[in-house]
């Protein structure tokens, strides 16, 4: 698809296509890795280096986000032999590798830095546990906590759940509906020899696995895992010598927020989400529309939050979630194919790196050759035969990336093969 160049730098625009992603990079996604966050980081970032045909010294920008269960960004470089320029470690989740990626092309753009990579590290199962199980059980709660737990929100389903059901009030939305998300994210994981889950699930059997908290079943909540994940980014001129087709960052919105973030539920309605805002940045900065995606990659903390980003993104109309997510768009195969890894469902947990990873492959048309390469050198191939199959979109070549940290905070990206 050929872009318009755009010359006015005092325009948003100026940036459309001037900067890619060239390199990605993984660990394993498992539990009880046996192994610290410092390696599981030092591990991912190496293989993404790598994977762009980089060497660490190509590379003097770093970017990491944790929530206190991480290794800070000066202990990786160490270990790798790169010496940044510029440096931050986040406090964040869900919203931070699209806010991230568009710090890094700030940085670039202002001659600090010519290549910076992004990662996260998360022993996210026999750690630190979202909900306050594990590592974080013994902690103080203090802060914007301190209100949460008073309404009974310890958990991420718990703080969710009223925005989950006050859209099934509003607009008669099902769980049948909804459910159809992790079916269809299991179907994309039994094709992904990474995914942690590859087990394909039935509507039925996620509406009668357990509750968790109403509306949430056991099935329609992401899986837990310990993994480390890497990203590379550098300008669109450099990109060409690197080693892989580029995939060139279209537009970026880096943590758009509903006008409340300490208690977004005062700010109605609260069936809406930050994605609401974020569009009315994405899709103009970015030139092209819902209508010109070819593949998603959506947070999917839980089947619904995947719903209420697509609605309020724009690829179908507010309260026609239930019908989208259900009716066959997001299947490989369908019109608009969505999390073809098997995303926080089935593949593994990442706070939103790996729907990332996933749509750069999917651009790059080589999503079937994305077997992570272990300690000893060897790619860790874990094909399951009955199941196993390919997921590459055909002819792909725009993408967009939701981010998620809540109902209220938003992120988002769109990529395009270059």
């Amino acid at each position: 698809m050929a872009m318009p160049a755009e010359t006015d730098t005092t325009s948003p625009k100026y940036l459309r296509d001037k900067y890619a992603i060239v390199g990605v990079g993984e660990t394993t996604y498992t539990r009880g890795s046996g192994i610290t966050t410092r390696a599981l980081g030092t591990w991912a970032v190496r293989n993404a280096i790598e994977d762009a045909g980089l060497k660490p010294s190509d590379v003097d920008g770093m970017l990491s986000y944790q929530s206190g269960d991480s290794t800070f960004s000066t202990f990786i470089a160490g270990d790798l032999g790169i010496r940044p320029n510029f440096y931050m470690d986040v406090f964040g989740g869900g919203s931070s590798t699209e806010a991230l990626i568009g710090m890094a092309i700030g940085l670039m753009e202002a001659g600090m830095c010519k290549a910076v990579v992004i990662f996260r590290a998360m022993n996210g199962f026999s750690q630190v546990r979202i909900g306050g199980t594990g590592a974080r059980a013994a902690a103080p709660v203090s802060g914007d906590a301190l209100h949460g737990r008073a309404y009974g929100w310890q958990s991420a389903g718990q703080m969710f759940s009223p925005t989950f059901m006050r859209h099934m009030y509003d607009y008669g939305t099902r769980p049948e509906q909804v459910a159809t998300v992790k079916v269809i994210h299991s179907e994309h994981a039994s094709n992904n020899p990474k995914a942690f889950y590859k087990k394909r699930f039935t509507v039925d059997e996620v509406v009668s696995s357990r509750i968790i908290c109403k509306p949430l079943h056991l099935l329609d909540c992401c899986v837990e895992t310990d993994n480390g994940t890497a990203i590379v980014v550098t300008s669109a001129d450099r990109a060409r010598d690197c080693r892989h087709p580029r995939v060139l960052i279209r537009g970026v919105v880096g943590r758009c927020n509903k006008p409340r973030t300490d208690m977004h539920y005062q700010h109605g309605p609260i069936s809406t989400v930050a994605g609401h805002y974020a569009r009315d940045i994405l899709w103009p900065n970015s030139g092209v529309g819902p209508e010109d995606i070819d593949l998603t990659g959506s947070y999917d903390a839980f089947t619904f939050t995947t719903m209420l980003q697509l609605e309020d993104y724009g690829f179908c109309k507010k309260g026609e979630g239930g019908a989208y997510v259900s009716d066959g768009t997001m299947r490989l195969g369908g019109r608009r194919p969505n999390n073809t890894s098997g995303g926080h469902l089935c593949e593994g947990y990442t706070h939103g790196q790996n729907m990332v990873i996933e749509n750069v492959r999917q651009l790059r048309h080589d999503a079937d050759d994305s077997c992570p390469i272990g300690p000893d050198g060897k790619r860790q191939h874990t094909y399951d035969y009955r199941e196993g199959g390919c997921r590459q979109v055909k002819n792909c070549e725009l993408s967009a990336n939701l981010g998620w940290a809540n109902p209220g905070t938003g992120s988002a990206m769109v990529m395009r093969r270059g």
